[in-house]
C-alpha cells in the first residue's frame, strides 16, 4: 500500500482532526518559518510581548512594519489544500481543526469550528478596555494619520510585518483605541505570551476524541503544537504528518508524507470522495 493510498483509507475512516501550521499557506503567498521558503531567516527578530508594550519605540517599529505587510496578509486567498481540508471537514471526515496560522485562509477557504491557537492577524484588540476591531477599520486610521507613508518592503515575515529600512519608520504615528485611548495589538499571541487556556483545552478534547490527528504542514518546532502530536501518541491516536521538510513530531508518527500541501489535499478529496461513491 502506498503512503497516499494508507492516508485515504485513515481519513476515508473519519474521526480526523486537523492540525495544521504555516507550510498550509505557503501556496497562498504567506512565507513559513523553516520549510521551502524559509522565514526563520529573517534579519528581524520577532515582536515580544514585553517589548511591545513597554517600549514605544518597539511598539511603533512593529506598528509600521505590520500596517505594510496587512496589505500581503489580508489580500492572501485560500488555496487548494485549505479548500481541502474544508471539503473534508463538508464530507464528516474531519471533526475538528486547530490551527497554529494567523491569516483566517481555513475560514476564508470554507471551514468552520476552527481553532485558531495564536489568534488572527484580521483582529486588533485593545489592551485596555478589551473592544474588538476589524483590521481594515484600523489600517484605514492609520492611513489617515501616515498620509503618504510608504516605505520599501525587503521581506514579508509569516507572522504578518515586513522588513523595511530602519530610516523609513522617522515620524510614523501610532494609533489608540478609539474607545478608551487604550493600547491596541493585533489579537495574536506573541512571543512572551501563552496561549489562552480554554484555546488550549479545546484542542485537546478535539484530539482525545479523535481516530487520526492529520498535521499539515507543520515542522513541530514549538511545543505550542507539538503537545497535540504527544498527546495523541500517548493515548494511542493514530498521528499522520503531510509536511514538506524535516518536523520533529517524526518520532510520533504512524505515517509521514513528504510532499507539497496543495498537491496531496485535493488529490486526498478525490480519492476520499471515490470510494464514498457505492460500486
Amino acid at each position: 500500500m502506498t503512503r497516499i493510498e494508507q492516508l485515504t483509507e485513515w481519513v476515508g475512516d473519519g474521526g480526523v482532526v486537523v492540525l495544521s501550521g504555516a507550510g498550509l499557506s505557503t501556496e497562498s503567498g504567506i512565507p513559513d518559518y523553516r520549510g521551502p521558503t524559509g522565514a526563520a531567516r529573517r534579519s528581524t527578530a520577532p515582536m515580544t510581548y514585553q517589548a511591545f508594550t513597554r517600549d514605544p519605540a518597539a511598539r511603533r517599529r512593529y506598528w509600521a512594519r505590520s500596517h505594510l505587510g496587512w496589505r500581503t496578509i489580508g489580500e492572501a486567498r485560500p488555496n487548494g489544500g485549505h479548500r481541502a481540508v474544508a471539503r473534508l471537514q463538508a464530507l464528516a471526515r474531519v471533526d475538528g481543526i486547530i490551527t497554529q496560522n494567523v491569516d483566517g485562509l481555513h475560514q476564508a477557504g470554507g471551514a468552520h469550528g476552527v481553532v485558531e491557537l495564536h489568534g488572527n492577524l484580521a483582529r486588533i484588540v485593545c489592551l485596555g478596555c478589551g473592544a474588538l476591531t476589524a483590521r481594515a477599520e484600523h489600517s484605514a486610521r492609520l492611513d489617515a494619520a501616515n498620509p503618504g507613508f510608504a516605505a520599501a518592503v525587503t521581506r514579508v515575515n509569516p507572522d504578518g510585518d515586513v522588513d523595511i529600512d530602519e530610516a523609513a519608520l522617522d515620524g510614523f504615528a501610532v494609533v489608540d483605541c478609539a474607545s478608551c485611548g487604550g493600547m491596541l495589538k493585533p489579537d495574536v499571541v506573541y512571543f512572551g505570551e501563552t496561549v489562552p487556556a480554554a484555546r488550549v483545552s479545546r484542542g485537546f478534547d478535539l484530539v482525545a476524541g479523535a481516530r487520526t490527528l492529520l498535521v499539515l504542514g507543520s515542522s513541530l518546532t514549538v511545543m505550542s503544537g507539538r503537545r497535540f502530536v504527544v498527546r495523541a501518541a500517548r493515548d494511542g491516536i493514530r498521528v499522520v504528518i503531510v509536511n514538506q521538510g524535516v518536523t520533529r513530531g517524526a518520532q510520533y508518527a504512524d505515517l509521514t508524507v513528504d510532499a507539497a500541501l496543495g498537491e496531496v489535499l485535493p488529490e486526498l478529496v478525490g480519492r476520499v470522495e471515490s470510494a464514498a461513491i457505492p460500486s
